[in-house]
């Protein structure tokens, strides 16, 4: 892989916090070709308890493929299937959504970890920035819809690598801090990285 990161570790976890308490645990599989992660994060947000699991296909360029999530919460059990051509074409349990053109990864609002993609994909350096929309999967439900994001590289800090992040559409903006891996370690209002 020429992402200029190391290779993600076989597992990883995250504790969520502040907007949600809960945690996420995901298993990694890197080959030459693709990077294949299962997981699943259990969590209480407003109140309401539920569970989302995950498995991600990932090329080796670090675009996603497919993006199956599976969730049970207080209306029930449900899943979507995303499945991607790769060129920023996309469809949602089988059918076309050309809201998603232009999309190269998937964003779980569960997950902390798919923060890492765009990051990967698009190699930024310092000073850097780009727009990265993405194939945002709610929560409960599961749901998809657009998410427009933007990412821009600051100076790397102590634990490793640092961006600032915005997704407009929420009012969220935040630092991400990212370890050697190209992993979230730190977001703000969202998760911190668990140690193993």
């Amino acid at each position: 892989m020429s992402t200029g990161f190391e290779a993600p570790p076989t597992t990883a976890a995250w504790r969520h916090c502040d907007s949600r308490d809960g945690f996420e645990v995901a298993r990694f599989e890197v080959s030459r070709d693709a990077v294949g992660i299962a997981g699943a994060t259990a969590a209480v947000a407003d109140g309401e308890g539920w569970i989302a699991e995950y498995e991600l296909e990932l090329g080796a360029d670090w675009i996603t493929r497919r993006a199956l999530v599976r969730s049970v919460a207080e209306g029930g059990a449900s899943e979507i299937l995303l499945e991607h051509d790769g060129a920023g074409s996309w469809t949602v349990n089988g059918e076309s959504a050309p809201g998603l053109d232009g999309c190269f990864d998937a964003d779980l609002e569960a997950s902390s970890l798919t923060n890492a993609f765009p990051v990967h994909r698009l190699g930024l350096a310092i000073g850097d920035e780009a727009d990265a929309p993405a194939a945002w999967v709610r929560a409960a439900g599961p749901t998809c819809e657009r998410l427009e994001q933007r990412y821009r590289r600051i100076a790397d800090g102590e634990e490793g690598h640092r961006y600032d992040y915005e997704a407009p559409d929420l009012q969220f903006q935040a630092q991400l801090e990212y370890d050697a891996s190209g992993l979230v370690i730190a977001y703000p209002g969202i998760a911190r990285r668990a140690q193993l």
